[in-house]
């Protein structure tokens, strides 16, 4: 599991280069900090329940911060 979180910050990097390359610079700092934490977080040997439990956490947290922001602060045309 340890592996897989490895993998998550590859992508993460390979998104928030991408990101940067395009200009859109605040989307590739928010990639490559998840990139950071994604591969620090595979080096610290937890269980496989503790990984489960963090990706459940972070999903969470991911998934309300986008709700929230496409609520309330993107503008949507009418």
């Amino acid at each position: 599991m340890a592996r897989m979180y490895r993998v998550l910050g590859f992508w993460c990097l390979v998104i928030g280069l991408m990101a940067f390359a395009g200009h859109m610079y605040e989307f590739s700092l928010l990639f490559l900090a998840q990139a950071a934490a994604f591969v620090f977080l595979g080096y610290l040997k937890f269980s496989e329940k503790t990984y489960i439990a963090m990706f459940w956490g972070y999903m969470v947290i991911s998934f309300v911060g986008f709700t929230y922001w496409s609520v309330f602060k993107m503008s949507i045309p009418f």
